[in-house]
Order: structure tokens, then sequence, then C-alpha cells
């Protein structure tokens, strides 16, 4: 492991920035360096001045890309093998949710954690679950960290919501509003619609100076109208996504649909609105109604046809650090390789506007860099060593076929 207070140059990799400054495809530089200084990259290129006080990490024959971003999972709230205790995901007793924050549930001794870094995740945003038509506010998360006030990127991202057989199966079960897509639609459609009013009676009593009551519930649906958060929208079926978007343009927030597994039969309605897809999970049976048409071609038809994608695993749905194969499947079924590569670092930091700290090689972002032995999309390749916010807090050791994880409980680390 390398050590702190020192700058780091990563040396001699084949470096693949997905991105330049202003989020436009960049093309892989073979020998270059990446200069890693204060938590930031400071500098990408061949011949770079290294300083003296630099320690040095030879990359020679390998691929250096940018921490991937998982960008719809659960964990740290979704425990793995802690069954009912260590799962925080719902809160199905209210169906607005919106002053429900994932940050508040987030366990850092999940073992999830530990896999993203295997899988080269060096960035997750946590999402409350899909029980309730609205369900909480998101959190983007870095994933190495003792306590997650520490691991924070972002505490406000989006806000969950569903639309589908989730929240229609709960509340049909309580025999109680929403049992139906009907009534789904209903909850957010009167939620938004006091949102609205609440902005109004709140933003004339600042303009009056006088007292006013504030609603976490209000507040947060208020800040979704402003555009100040993203509507994370749970959709599967064709319809439903058809619903999302009538919903967003009837109060014009920001929408991005997530999982999508149906994107593809209106992918021109997509594209020509402009609304992106985080899709997947992609290794799953069709368990469900809503699941008859997932297949792994669906995000290359989806790309194809101009809509921005994101790929995620829904841990613990698929095991967080298979995103990566995901991905490469997905190649295989028909999506251009460097769209692949995109759809899991600069385009769902762009979606979630994350992308001035992540998704891209450039200087100035956090130094969250992965080593790669080869070509990530080749499943026989594996991660060699993980920095976050140029720390390194993983490394394949090659003698012993085994990787280590940093702990971060240990200060002599």
């Amino acid at each position: 492991m390398t050590s702190l207070g020192r700058p780091i140059a990563i040396t001699g990799g084949y470096v693949v920035p997905i991105a330049d400054d202003k989020g436009q495809p960049a093309a892989p530089v073979a020998g270059a360096t990446v200069l890693l200084r204060d938590g930031k990259i400071d500098a990408v290129g061949v011949d770079l001045q290294i300083p003296d006080d630099a320690e040095v990490v030879d990359a020679t024959g390998q691929w250096v890309l940018p921490g991937l971003l998982e960008s719809h999972g659960h964990v740290g709230i979704d425990e793995e093998a802690e069954g009912w205790a260590g799962d925080d995901t719902n809160e199905m007793t209210d169906p607005n949710g919106a002053r429900l924050r994932a940050i508040d549930a987030v366990n850092p001794a999940d073992e999830g954690f530990r896999d993203a870094l295997r899988g080269g995740i060096t960035t997750v945003v946590v999402k409350p679950g899909s029980g309730n038509p609205i369900g909480g506010q998101t959190v983007a998360l870095k994933v190495w960290g003792r306590i997650v006030d520490e691991m924070l990127l972002r505490a406000e991202v989006s806000v969950k919501s569903a639309l589908g057989e989730n929240p229609k199966r709960v509340y049909g079960d309580k025999k109680q509003l929403p049992s139906t897509r009907q009534g789904v639609a209903a909850v957010i459609r009167d939620a938004f619609r006091d949102a609205e009013d609440y902005r109004g009676r709140r933003d004339e009593a600042q303009r009056e100076g006088k007292h006013f009551d504030r609603d976490g519930t209000l507040e947060v649906l208020a800040k979704v109208l402003d555009g100040d958060l993203a509507w994370d929208q749970h959709t599967h079926r064709a319809d439903d996504i058809a619903t999302a978007i009538r919903l967003s343009e009837e109060f014009g927030y920001k929408l991005v649909v997530n999982h999508g597994t149906e994107g593809h039969l209106i992918a021109d309605v997509l594209a020509t609105k402009n609304i992106p897809v985080i899709i997947g999970p992609l290794f799953t049976s069709r368990s469900k109604v809503e699941l008859r048409n997932r297949h792994l071609r669906n995000p290359g038809l989806l790309a194809r046809a101009g809509v921005k994608i994101a790929i995620t695993t829904d841990h613990p749905v698929v095991p967080i650090d298979f995103l990566i194969y995901q991905a490469a499947i997905a190649v295989k079924e028909g999506l251009d390789r460097d769209e692949a590569l995109r759809a899991l670092t600069i385009n769902p930091a762009q979606m979630l506007g994350l992308s001035d700290r992540v998704g891209s090689l450039v200087p100035g972002r956090d130094a969250d860099v992965v080593l790669w032995s080869g070509d990530p999309l080749d499943v026989t390749q594996r991660v060699r060593a993980v920095f976050v916010e140029g720390r390194q807090v993983y490394q394949w050791d090659v003698e012993s076929n085994s990787g280590s994880v940093a702990d971060p409980y240990d200060v002599r680390e």
C-alpha cells in the first residue's frame, strides 16, 4: 500500500481517462502518467515531470481508469447475510417517505463495500428501496471509510420513487391506498401538488418576514421542483415509464429512469426527451411480470437509439463486484465498448450531478483511480490496485493470488 502525505505518480500504464474536462469522450493514452496530489488528480499525460518526493507506482502493462460508479445500489442499507436486522431499505409505513434519508441507515461495515473495491468501484449512490411510491433521499458515497460522514461525496443527490408492481403490492396487501397503478400515480401527483402549494406559502412568508412552520417532506419535494434534486424513478414496464414521463412533465422535475427494463420499446421517446436510463440489474431471472422483456441486449438498444445509459447491479440483487461483468456481457450483446465504460463512469456521474468530482481522469477531479491487469471488459482481467481520494485502499498480490483492503479503523494505515 502507498503511504499518505506524498504525491503519487502512476506511471507507464494504458490510461483511459473516459472524458475530458467538458465531459466529452477522451482517447486512451499509452505509456502515460497519472499524478495524484492532495486527494485530487493533479495531471495526466506523457512525459510529465514527476516530483522528487512522489511515490512512484509502476503500472506498465496495466490499464488505468477512473473508479467505477454504481449509480443504483443498496450497499450498507441492505446488508448481506444479516437478514431483517441489516435490512433498512424500505420504510413501508408511509407511501410518501420523501423526508427519509438513506444516509441515516448506511453501515460502512457491510461487506458489500469491500466487494465494491474488488470490482473497481469507488463511488456508490445508495438509494432507498421501491416499496413506497416515494421512498426517500439518496446519498453518494465513496466506498471506503469508518463512518458514512467520512465517506460522503454528496448528502443529497436525488429522491427515489417507484411505480408499478412493488408499491402496488406493498400497500395492496395492507388494503390501503395505493393498491393500483392509478393509486401509486395519485400519491405522487398529490404530493407534488402539496409541495407546490407549500413552496408558494413558504416563499410568501419569507418575503413578508413572517414565521413559517417547515414540513420536512414538502421541503424535499420543493427541492425536486426547484431542480436541486433529481427524481430517481423505479420503473420497468413501458407503460409505467410513460407514466413517469407524464408526471415529470406535469411538474417540471428532472427525471432519471431507474431499471427501464422495457425502455428499449420506447427508446425513441426517451431519446427525444433526453431522459437518461440507469438500466439493470442484468444478471437476473424474469422473476415477475415486469421483467418479462429483460434481456442483455437492452443496454445496446437504448444506447444506439441515443439514450444516455448507466448500468447497475441493484446490489445486493446482483453482487456489486459484478458491475463490470454486466457491462462486458452487454458488449457481447451489442453495446458499444466505449459506451459500456462510459455507462460505469461519466454517464452516471453526469446524470446525478457528480461529474465535477468523479467519473473521469481529469485534473481537479477526485483521485479515485483503478489499475486493472488488462482490459476491464475482458472478464479474465482483475483489479490490481484501487486509490480513493489519493489513498491506496486495495491491492492484489500476484504471488499469493489474493487481494487485501486497507483497514479504515487502523490509524497506522
